[in-house]
């Protein structure tokens, strides 16, 4: 699909597998801004993004042909709404095409894509000290929740939470 942003024409489309090495690229460039480590491979990208049972779908963006920007969304479920929600995992410009409309059309875009889903909510992280982040999304209307906090279990902590199961036929 092509939207008009500015003075650019930009093409949004859904990320296919062989996509995969340009989604990799953007993960890498995405996590040296945001100081994180990237543990993923493209070979589990390929498998979780475009397997039997994709866990997320992707959207890439291009200036003039010219990858430009990727998100990564899935959908989730709000009980207290009774409805399902949108949640934007990844979302990342380029450097260089930051600054002209690009975000605020994939926002937009994704927006419509929660409405034409029956939505009842769109979400997503942003971290604390990234201001310019925190202010575009207040510009767009979301608002910033400082109450909520994010609890996370990692690998280990995961296995480490899972092996404390008990099952009553192991109990016996």
């Amino acid at each position: 699909m092509k939207l008009g942003v500015k003075d650019l024409e930009i093409e949004v489309r859904a990320g296919t597998v062989d996509d995969v090495p340009l989604l990799m690229s953007f993960i890498k460039s995405m996590a040296e801004f945001e100081n994180l480590e990237v543990t993923t491979t493209e070979e589990i990208l390929r498998e979780s993004l475009f397997g039997n049972h994709p866990a997320a779908h992707t959207l890439l963006t291009f200036v003039n042909g010219r990858p430009a920007a990727y998100a990564v969304y899935f959908f989730t479920f709000a009980t207290m709404v009774g409805k399902r929600g949108l949640w934007l995992d990844d979302l990342y410009v380029e450097p260089d095409l930051r600054g002209k409309g690009i975000a605020r059309a994939l926002m937009a875009y994704l927006a419509d894509l929660a409405v034409g889903n029956d939505c009842g909510r769109f979400e997503w992280m942003v971290l604390d000290w990234n201001k310019p982040a925190i202010d575009f999304y207040r510009d767009v209307g979301a608002t910033v929740l400082d109450a909520w906090r994010i609890c996370r279990l990692d690998e280990e902590r995961l296995a480490n939470l899972a092996g404390r199961l008990v099952r009553k036929d192991d109990a016996e």
